[in-house]
């Protein structure tokens, strides 16, 4: 991966220190947000070429902050990569209002992670599920 900046929004400590770390081992500028308000205004500052958001977030959820991203001109084109509970689904009409470009239930592997990071960063094109 060459150098790309990647936003982390997700309210898990062990979890953003374990995306942290296996992001920063491949060259990535990782920057993180703890809260979905806190992910759209960092996202304004840093325009980042990813943001992996969690999907349930305080104060707003990730598909809240989703749609408030694409709904900016500074980070409407921005890629992101949903992480969901299992058996949570988002809607073709929740994703048509985004920039989500892929969804990957928890849990996950670290591997699983980086191949669809890869992936996304390549060709963003189109919505896939892990």
């Amino acid at each position: 991966m060459t150098t790309r900046t990647i936003l982390i929004a997700d309210d898990e400590p062990h979890l953003i220190h374990i995306l942290s770390y296996n992001l920063k081992r491949t060259g990535a500028v990782v920057h993180v947000a703890t809260n979905g308000e806190q992910c759209v205004e960092l996202a304004k500052i840093v325009l980042p070429d990813l943001i992996i958001s969690d999907y349930q977030m305080p104060l707003l959820d990730g598909l809240a902050a989703a749609i408030q991203l694409r709904a900016d001109s500074r980070t409407a084109n921005i890629p992101v990569l949903m992480l969901t509970a299992r058996g949570h689904r988002l809607t073709a009409a929740q994703l048509a209002q985004t920039q989500i470009r892929a969804v990957l239930p928890k849990p996950f592997s670290a591997r699983q992670l980086l191949a669809k990071i890869n992936e996304l960063l390549v060709a963003p094109v189109g919505v896939t599920a892990a």
